[in-house]
């Protein structure tokens, strides 16, 4: 027997090595934008880059979402969504650090109470990517996460608020926390009577599919309420066959998929690009909820579609898909306790099947 070379060594090992779990994923993030230019043969577009920008809000990217990216296309929507560009450092008016009024109801503990029944966690400031829209991108973080506090303030608020019949884990990402974290979590909220649902906002699904593991199965099946997933998709190429997979066993484990996306100029402002989108998440058994207009914070003004052109764009997604497929267009407003429908009159939009 002729024993193997170092080529042949190598192949063999890379052959049986197992599959990078998500917190090897997470680290090895693409983390300068000219490294993520590079990799798509676009470094003519490094001229375009904010370093301010990129200071303030660094570049995170997982390198299985740039593999879904187009190869030499500089206007890919999913590059778009994560690239720090220029215009993120005009001032525009209108445009503020606290897009959504989120400081005005704060808690303590990393709660946000805006709507009757339901209370939001801010469960932690980590993120699998950095979404250059994200509206919570100047969130003051090192001040208020619920995971930070150990939970315990929290868990006492909503369990001294009867009204509270839902939690909604947000952040930053909650699924960025090591299952364990969560189990503490879910494990205090279990003594809180009134509670009747948990819901997920979470982009990890499908930025980082990776984390839809054993471990993470097994909490959720382990949950005594119903579990609703929010995840976040703003492009039907944001979907492929690991997503499929991972949204297949959320569903395993029990959970309603839904997804709210938002409407960004250059990456879904067409209803071939939302159609597509809310077709191919049905595909992957995830159900439109909302299509957000944008959340007017610092930075992300050249995203921002109008109000006319969003209800026409809505008007003629109706028209065209099932009425099950097509998400509420919504506006998070200040102060308001729920989201505020945008609305044109009844007569112009075509009835949906």
């Amino acid at each position: 027997m002729i024993p193997a070379g170092p080529a042949a060594l190598q192949h063999a090992v890379q052959q049986t090595a197992p599959a990078p779990n998500w917190r090897q994923a997470w680290r090895d993030a693409v983390r300068d934008p000219r490294e993520l230019l590079a990799m798509l043969g676009l470094d003519a577009l490094a001229a375009g880059i904010s370093d301010a920008a990129a200071a303030q809000f660094p570049l995170r990217v997982p390198r299985g979402f740039v593999a879904r990216m187009r190869h030499g296309d500089r206007h890919d929507p999913l590059l778009r969504q994560v690239l720090p560009v220029l215009d993120e450092d005009r001032i525009v008016a209108g445009f503020g650090l606290d897009a959504v009024g989120d400081a005005a109801a704060r808690r303590g503990g990393g709660v946000i109470h805006k709507y009757n029944g339901r209370a939001l966690l801010v469960a932690t400031g980590s993120c699998a990517v950095h979404c250059r829209y994200c509206f919570r991108r100047h969130y003051p973080y090192a001040e208020d996460t619920a995971a930070a506090a150990g939970w315990r303030e929290a868990v006492a608020l909503i369990a001294g608020d009867a009204s509270i019949h839902e939690v909604i884990l947000s952040g930053g990402d909650p699924l960025s926390l090591a299952d364990h974290k969560l189990a503490e979590l879910t494990a205090a909220l279990r003594g809180i009577p009134h509670l009747r649902r948990l819901r997920i906002h979470t982009r990890l699904p499908i930025v980082l599919p990776e984390r839809v593991d054993a471990g993470l199965l097994a909490w959720l099946r382990g949950l005594p309420w119903p579990v609703a997933i929010v995840v976040h998709a703003n492009h039907a190429r944001e979907f492929d066959a690991a997503v499929d997979d991972a949204m297949a066993a959320l569903r395993d484990a029990g959970a309603l998929l839904l997804n709210q996306a938002v409407l960004l100029r250059g990456v879904n402002d067409s209803v071939d690009a939302l159609a597509d989108l809310c077709e191919r998440g049905h595909a992957a058994g995830v159900l439109p909820y909302y299509l957000h207009q944008l959340d007017r914070v610092a930075g992300a003004a050249h995203f921002e579609v109008g109000d006319a052109e969003a209800l026409a764009l809505h008007a003629a997604l109706a028209a065209r898909l099932p009425g099950y497929l097509v998400p509420r267009l919504v506006r998070e407003v200040a102060g308001r306790t729920g989201k505020t429908p945008l609305m044109a009159d009844v007569g112009s939009i075509p009835a949906a099947e």
